[in-house]
């Protein structure tokens, strides 16, 4: 089976040694992995150590995003595609598992369209602000993950893209895995947070068909709203099912693939 996992950046501040344990026994058992990973709170956090005060505004559709100019694009990247990227890795071999950390930018394994201009909401005001670095990506290069497969690594991809004249662009992590999922055909992609999944009216959605996924969309909202969209776009993309889950468990993976405790959702 081949399968995409995101881990989320609240799960990068915890240990992540049970994560490489549990993916060291699911390649046992035959399974093919790749892992995508964001960051957002340590890229703030060494952002305002270097002195540089970070933005966030919430686009008109209702998504909060960071407002990434080109020297907080320079750091995202940093951070993301250097210090946590290796940080997984070194988990990784530390379990005996061969793998390889890669940005979105090495190789153009994420190439993005960049929005120069944004649109943002403020209260009941509506401005167009530009200058930013954000992007959406729009091509995968699924034969660079592929090889790496083959020759029997983990790739582990650190959630940046590249722009059309090769400026690095802040995308998000939950749809870039997704648009990963879909080029890779994938057979399910996970999303690993720190809630054990979708949550409505205090309970934990079991499963979900995709015509509810979109009736729930109108009132779901933060971070859970943005991963809900991004397992639609992978569903349409081909993939045949997502699973959101805690990624604090034990046996994170192996539990979110026997669909215990998590939300699915699927065609």
């Amino acid at each position: 089976m081949m399968m995409v996992v995101k881990i989320g950046g609240s799960i990068l501040d915890q240990d992540i040694r049970p994560i490489a344990q549990d993916i060291k026994n699911l390649r046992e058992r035959g399974e093919r992995l790749v892992l995508v990973h964001g960051g957002a709170k340590k890229v703030t956090e060494i952002a305002e150590r270097m002195g540089k005060e970070q933005r966030f505004v919430t686009s008109v559709s209702g998504f909060r995003s960071r407002y990434t100019d080109r020297e907080t694009a320079e750091i995202y990247s940093m951070v993301i595609g250097g210090l946590l990227n290796k940080q997984i890795v070194a988990a990784l071999l530390s379990e005996d598992v061969p793998s390889v950390g890669l940005s979105g930018i090495d190789g153009q394994l994420f190439k993005a369209e960049r929005k120069e201009k944004i649109k943002i909401k403020e209260g009941e005001k509506i401005f167009i602000i530009d200058g930013d670095y954000t992007g959406k990506v729009v091509e995968v290069n699924e034969k660079l993950v592929s090889s790496l497969l083959e020759a029997g690594y983990v790739p582990v991809i650190g959630s940046v893209a590249i722009g059309e004249k090769g400026e690095f662009l802040n995308v998000d992590g939950d749809r870039a895995a997704a648009s990963l999922a879909g080029a890779m055909k994938s057979d399910v992609l996970v999303f690993l947070t720190d809630v054990p999944g979708v949550i409505d009216k205090g309970n934990v959605l079991k499963r979900l068909s995709v015509e509810e996924t979109e009736e729930l969309m109108k009132r779901i909202e933060g971070g859970m709203r943005r991963k809900v969209f991004a397992a639609l776009e992978a569903l349409k993309a081909g993939v045949r099912k997502v699973v959101i889950a805690s990624g604090l468990r034990p046996q994170p993976l192996t539990e979110a693939l026997r669909e215990e405790g998590c939300t699915v959702i699927e065609q």
